[in-house]
């Protein structure tokens, strides 16, 4: 049976400049071409669930104005098995200026998050159905705070697996962290919450027991083209990285965290979920646009070219 994930989490509408090499403070640079996408981490993460293929459903909020419209035609041509869509008049629907540079396709992000983070108590209240009913639940920290701690209170008090990917970074407090079942940061989140810089797997490996030590039970810390670190119960195992010819990188991480969810939800373990994930990520970065994600099928074929080794601290 397919699991079912409940995303909570930011929309934004993106737009993506592709340039040769990062502009300098002061500079106007031609880019080589350009374009406008879906994108925030929520919106993005649940699409990655749904085609890595869970039932997914997504709760997220946006504004009253033109990005908000474009919103809500994106969101029905996805196919999600159902949408919760919060709206406000007050402030826009969250948007993000993107650059892409260069032949590693590496990114600069800035986001300005509008509605996401507006979503009221109230409001949170009207979800617990869906999130009661979910077996993974996923959230970031492109939302207020208030609303993610009563979104993870929800999912554990119904007995969902709960995950947050703690991006992008915002400071949170120890009982926050250590209130979810599995923490997803890359390599910089890693370092900002706990201080030890994250260059390499050895590094994250002392970044993971300090997250330990504050209490969080499990940890994957995406390492980009290194791959991954899973750390639980006494074992730190390093998940490579798939092969793969990168033309974006912009929503590697949603892809990773998506295709996670759903194949926990699905009863797979969570180092076979990591793995299908980390190939299933090596696919998205093939694609141009965040939402430009992966099929199931794609990631199988990806999985299949090789089969990555366990290295056990």
């Amino acid at each position: 049976m397919t699991g079912k994930v409940c995303v909570f989490g930011s929309f934004n509408f993106d737009m993506v400049a592709r340039v040769d090499r990062f502009p300098v403070p002061g500079e106007s640079l031609v880019a080589t071409g350009s374009m406008t996408s879906a994108g925030g981490k929520g919106a993005n993460q649940a699409t990655a669930a749904l085609k890595a293929g869970a039932n997914v459903h997504y709760i997220g909020k946006i504004g009253e104005d033109t990005f908000g419209q474009f919103a809500r035609r994106h969101l029905k041509t996805v196919g999600f098995n159902a949408i919760t869509l919060l709206t406000t008049d007050e402030v826009p629907t969250g948007n993000a200026l993107i650059y892409v540079a260069g032949n590693e396709a590496e990114n600069m992000i800035a986001v300005d998050p509008g509605a996401n983070m507006t979503v009221t108590d109230e409001e949170i209240a009207q979800c617990i159905p869906a999130i009661s009913c979910a077996d993974v639940v996923l959230v970031q920290l492109e939302n207020n705070l208030s609303a993610i701690q009563q979104v993870i209170n929800a999912g554990r008090e119904h007995g969902a697996f709960v995950v947050l990917n703690p991006a992008p970074y915002q400071p949170v407090d120890d009982a926050l962290l250590a209130s979810v079942d599995l923490l997803t940061p890359n390599a910089t989140e890693a370092w900002l919450l706990t201080g030890c810089r994250v260059t390499d797997a050895d590094s994250a490996k002392l970044a993971a027991d300090a997250l330990h030590a504050k209490g969080v039970a499990r940890v994957i810390i995406t390492l980009g083209a290194v791959g991954a670190l899973l750390s639980e119960g006494g074992q730190q195992n390093v998940i490579p990285c798939f092969p793969s010819h990168p033309r974006d990188t912009t929503g590697a991480g949603d892809a990773f965290n998506g295709a996670l969810c759903a194949r926990l939800a699905c009863g797979e373990s969570l180092p076979q979920a990591a793995r299908f994930a980390a190939a299933y990520a090596a696919v998205s970065v093939e694609k141009h646009g965040a939402s430009a994600l992966p099929e199931y099928q794609e990631a199988l074929e990806r999985l299949a070219l090789a089969t990555p080794h366990h290295e056990v601290a």
